[in-house]
């Protein structure tokens, strides 16, 4: 099965010049897991739930700027990539969320969740080979 078969097109993005607070309520009023951060309709970064809570403590949400708190080191994948592959990126950059490209264009975004609805064998195996050994540490 390829990325692009399962993939969310319904992407919800934030310039990366709007305020931390516009975040916030972006992610509160869609109920998405993570916002893509654009700039000029380019991919620059991504901000997740996590970002939003560790990244903006002391911060006044007011002035503070997405492109502060964003995460800009983005890993993603090609929409022709298989789901294993994109559980092979995910499980080496620790990461549960992968914007689509193709041809330096934002296609849609794939997550952990997609993968376990479509494959649930294969997240299993994602489960054991990843999460599972860093519970025993």
């Amino acid at each position: 099965m390829l990325v692009c078969e399962i993939m969310n097109k319904d992407l919800k993005s934030i310039d990366c010049n709007r305020s931390v607070l516009d975040a916030f309520k972006m992610y509160r009023d869609t109920k998405v897991g993570s916002l893509i951060v654009i700039d000029k309709d380019r991919l620059v970064g991504i901000i997740t739930e996590r970002d939003l809570i560790e990244k903006t403590i002391g911060k006044d949400i007011n002035i503070a700027l997405v492109k502060d708190i964003m995460s800009s080191n983005v890993i993603t994948i090609s929409p022709l990539d298989t789901l294993e592959t994109a559980l092979k990126v995910m499980k080496k950059n620790k990461v549960k969320k992968l914007p689509v490209l193709s041809l330096s264009k934002l296609k849609g975004i794939i997550t952990v969740t997609d993968i376990a609805y479509a494959r649930p064998e294969l997240t299993k195996r994602f489960i054991e080979s990843w999460i599972k050994p860093r519970w025993d540490d």
